[in-house]
């Protein structure tokens, strides 16, 4: 099964349970990825968060079923999954312009968003240069802190110019591992607060075998492989990586994502460049 056909099952998953609950791990398990880089590619191929999405096609649904039947509107909130049914008000008015009382008044202005479907697109213009390493087991030590998806490049951002304020950039660099290959500060991505809210755990940290320090964790990673991907010049070039990898790498690759958390290799400045270390498994 190839990349379009696994995205496209995910979307059937989704269609499917529109008038019930979504298990979003078990769509991502239908793409063959974890939930944090379903979510993720799912935002950066189609420009509109999963939950924005599944939010737009239930309200397509509501209106098209209070134009075609009799149902009451506290019924339709409740099959669509809305707390009550002001909250499905607001939703409907907030998408549609009118009340779900007046969409089904003739001649009402309604709006409809199709279903998405995936297809590979071929580009090709600029080569991805990647290198595959194979890695034994490791572990990383830094701070964690819970981030949106669709709120990550303004909250990122700001855990970095905290931790530099703090010298917690300092502080890492005294306890990482000098021979460990992943040689800088490190941006990990970690699955979160699965479903719905699309939240990740993002931790900076570095590679180290060293006991946390008060207010910093510890996470293992197993051996694994992992594409290695560089970045030239600052730290905008991690973000065009991410876009490419999920829409362009990924898609014409003979590997798919694993499910381990990603991680953004910051060197020092003297190397002009940057890494995304992405684990993956053959396909």
């Amino acid at each position: 099964m190839d990349w379009a056909e696994r995205m496209n099952k995910a979307i059937n998953y989704i269609e499917e349970h529109l008038t019930g609950d979504i298990d979003y791990e078990e769509v991502a398990k239908v793409a063959c990825c974890s939930v944090y880089h379903f979510q993720r590619m799912f935002s950066f191929i189609t420009d509109v968060s999963l939950s924005e999405y599944v939010r737009r096609r239930r309200l397509t649904l509501a209106a098209f079923e209070l134009q075609n039947s009799n149902i009451k509107v506290i019924d339709l909130a409740l099959k669509l999954g809305y707390d009550s049914p002001e909250a499905f008000t607001r939703a409907f008015q907030n998408l549609h312009g009118t009340t779900p009382t007046a969409s089904r008044n003739v001649g009402i202005k309604l709006k409809t968003y199709p279903r998405i479907s995936f297809q590979i697109s071929i580009k090709g213009v600029t080569e991805m240069n990647y290198r595959i390493e194979e890695l034994k087991g490791f572990s990383i030590v830094g701070v964690q802190e819970q981030v949106s998806i669709t709120d990550a490049f303004n909250i990122v951002p700001r855990i970095w110019a905290n931790a530099k304020k703090e010298g917690l950039s300092e502080k890492l660099w005294e306890i990482r591992e000098t021979d460990h290959k992943m040689k800088g500060i490190l941006g990990v991505s970690a699955d979160g607060d699965h479903g719905k809210n699309e939240k990740f755990h993002y931790i900076m940290s570095i590679v180290s075998e060293h006991l946390p320090p008060e207010g910093m964790i510890k996470r293992s990673f197993p051996e694994a492989a992992w594409a290695v991907f560089e970045a030239e010049g600052g730290p905008d070039g991690i973000g065009e990586l991410w876009k490419r990898l999920y829409t362009e790498w990924v898609p014409a690759s003979t590997y798919d994502l694993a499910y381990l958390p990603a991680i953004e290799c910051y060197l020092p400045p003297e190397e002009n460049k940057n890494e995304l270390w992405v684990a993956v498994v053959k396909k």
